[in-house]
């Protein structure tokens, strides 16, 4: 019996993701997302073409694929009908290739003005929200109020929406100088519902199931990062819900024992965006250089990345959470002109080292650095890692023995072409 093999990101998100699925899918004919919303922004570099990926999985524009968006997964009707007309221009099929599960939770319109006031109201203790309505929609679910994908069918349906919305708008009251007004978007939002009455609706734990009876190759696609994860990220300054191995099995209905491969995505350097802790970043040149060249803009939001050293205090510890088999190494570039390259081997907490990632990480503490000559070559043509010069190789083959994980695939640029299988 074939099992679920899964992709996820090992850092704060932005790692890569849409590409390697991309790249992966060929193998595949059920790609799943599990956990997050429109707060992705997966990107997709094929012939000549750019997509941005929020919601659906990255193995839509792969033949005879089947995509699964999972119950785990929140979604913004008007986000998706946005995206789905993106594609559907360019020719693609999408009502015969994507399965939306009944279960997965709706963002309504005042959940992005509950984000929105709630994030205002923090002033400078902000936890860099996207703004999407993400956070208080899972908030719903945990409280049992949400509105699911399976009620868009139901005759109570307008009854369930009225009663969520007046609930969001009394809360609404507390945050007295907060304007805003929902008419258009509410508008939107009603035609993006009645636009995703055109795709199937399952009840996506069966069909999961069903596909990994059939001995149907199935590839679980992680958003956001490991270090974003609710319960392991760098809390508070973390995302909804669990974007690591385990969120699988509740964000899909899968059975651990089902679980298979688990590659672990990180890039050659670290990248964050918004607020929260970040050990290893840079604020001189060096870390802007790395901003400039690995092009470090949000694919969704725009937001300016903030760029440092590879953190294998924080690596080894999402490789441990994830369980991960096989590791992917992104953007390695973007290091191509460095002299020195640096990584983090441990902490100083207090005077004293750790290699374990510690539960409250702040300003205090300090990265140990184990540095590298660098290659000073242009690698985005190698096509085998043979042909790496060795100080690359030795980076890699450093991160390997570190880990514990082989490195099976290198990235050295945004094109499937520009990819390194080991």
């Amino acid at each position: 019996m074939k099992k679920v093999d899964v992709v996820l990101g090992l850092q704060w998100g932005d790692e890569g993701k849409g590409k390697v699925v991309d790249v992966l899918t060929p193998s595949y004919s059920i790609i799943a997302r599990f956990q997050g919303g429109p707060n992705a922004g997966h990107s997709l570099h094929f012939e000549d073409k750019k997509y941005i990926l929020q919601t659906i999985p990255s193995g839509i524009f792969r033949d005879g694929s089947i995509n699964i968006i999972g119950n785990g997964v929140v979604i913004d009707p008007v986000i998706l009908s946005k995206e789905i007309a993106k594609i559907e221009k360019d020719g693609i099929d999408l009502e015969n290739k994507l399965v939306i599960s009944q279960k997965a939770h709706l963002i309504l319109p005042t959940h992005r003005i509950l984000d929105a006031a709630s994030e205002a109201a923090k002033g400078g203790a902000k936890i860099g929200s996207t703004l999407k309505g993400i956070g208080p929609t899972y908030m719903d679910k945990t409280g049992r109020n949400g509105l699911r994908v399976g009620d868009i069918l139901s005759d109570a349906f307008m009854e369930r929406y009225e009663t969520l919305k007046e609930k969001h708008l009394k809360m609404l009251k507390q945050y007295d100088d907060f304007q805003f007004d929902i008419t258009e978007y509410e508008k939107e939002w009603f035609e993006g519902i009645e636009n995703l009455k055109r795709f199937k609706f399952v009840e996506s734990e069966h069909f999961v199931n069903a596909c990994i009876n059939s001995d149907k190759p199935i590839l679980a696609e992680g958003a956001q990062g490991s270090m974003l994860d609710i319960d392991f990220g760098t809390y508070p300054f973390v995302t909804s819900s669990n974007t690591v191995c385990a969120g699988v099995c509740t964000g899909l209905g899968v059975a651990p024992t089902k679980i298979g491969d688990v590659y672990g995505i990180f890039k050659a350097y670290c990248t964050r965006v918004g607020s929260g802790p970040f050990p290893t970043e840079l604020f001189d040149k060096v870390g802007q250089k790395m901003c400039d060249i690995g092009m470090e803009y949000g694919s969704t939001t725009g937001r300016k990345r903030r760029c440092g050293w590879l953190d294998m205090v924080a690596l080894k510890y999402a490789i441990m959470i994830n369980g991960v088999s096989g590791l992917i190494m992104m953007k390695a570039d973007v290091l191509n002109d460095f002299d020195t390259i640096k990584v983090a081997v441990a902490y100083k907490v207090n005077g004293k080292e750790v290699k374990d990632f510690p539960f409250e990480v702040n300003d205090g503490i300090e990265p140990v650095y184990k540095e590298f000559k660098g290659w000073k070559t242009d690698i985005n043509n190698v096509r085998k890692y043979e042909d790496f010069p060795a100080e690359f190789k030795q980076y890699v083959e450093f991160i390997e023995k570190e880990t514990g994980v082989p490195v099976k695939i290198i990235s050295v640029g945004p094109d499937r072409e520009e990819t390194i299988i080991r």
